[in-house]
């Protein structure tokens, strides 16, 4: 194992979390366990602080596969509130307003959903990292400013509505990169003639690699400090899960 010349590690990003803490402490026992005093370690596609699944991380020279890895197809299982909206579309930020429910049945829910496979324009969230001249949208919608954010084509493979107990429902989304989840909930209670949010949200696969391959988080110092450090040498990039 060289973590200089490349290593792809897999971990479930555990509630609570940001992408960047999970990457600032992989660096850390990675710099640690090499004897060097900084390295190169990315992700490939954030997941937000209250959403938990499967991170793909990237160190050393394995780091110019990130944009590989991006654009691999993604799933996610979500658990959408009908019934309230949030300015975070989640819930970081408490309910802002609320709308009916007692028009939406299941039938109304699965032919709904079916609106949304295919190629589909979606708006990001305010609070999301797209830039707007330079700065994080999140940035600027935490400090009051309006932000207009312009629609991105993606692609959804595939919606199954998991459960139905209203008003919450649970779907499973298989999307393209670039794809919020947060923002099909708010679109999914707009095509129903209501409102809607983000109650739980769990990246299931990213590619081929699914939960069952990750690390946990407080898995990985004891599985680094177990590998032998190989020299700065050929060809050593190595994929990271728990049966590695």
């Amino acid at each position: 194992m060289n973590f200089k010349e490349g290593a792809i590690i897999y971990v479930n990003k555990p509630y609570g979390w940001t992408s960047f803490g999970v990457v600032n402490k992989v660096r850390y026992f990675v710099c640690r366990k090499q004897g060097v005093k900084k390295m190169k370690v990315g992700h490939a596609g954030t997941l937000d602080p209250l959403a938990t699944g499967v991170m793909i991380l990237c160190t050393g020279k394995a780091t110019k596969r990130i944009e590989e890895f991006q654009y691999q197809t993604k799933e996610y299982i979500a658990t959408i509130r009908l019934g309230a909206t949030t300015p975070s579309f989640d819930l970081e930020k408490e309910i802002d307003a609320t709308y009916p429910t007692e028009h939406i049945t299941r039938e109304l829910v699965e032919e709904t959903l079916r609106q949304f496979v295919g190629s589909i324009e979606q708006v990001p969230p305010a609070f999301s990292a797209c830039k707007i001249d330079g700065k994080r949208a999140y940035d600027l919608a935490r400090k009051g400013r309006d932000v207009e954010l312009k629609p991105k084509t993606l692609v959804i493979d595939e919606i199954e509505l998991m459960d139905c107990a209203l008003p919450d429902i649970r779907i499973r989304v298989v999307c393209s990169k670039g794809t919020y989840i947060r923002a099909l909930a708010r679109d999914i209670g707009f095509a129903l003639h209501s409102g809607a949010h983000l109650t739980a949200l769990e990246r299931t696969r990213v590619g081929d690699v699914r939960l069952e391959d990750c690390l946990k988080l407080d898995e990985i110092e004891a599985w680094i400090e177990q590998q032998e450090i190989t020299p700065d040498e050929g060809d050593t990039t190595s994929h990271i899960g728990i049966n590695y």
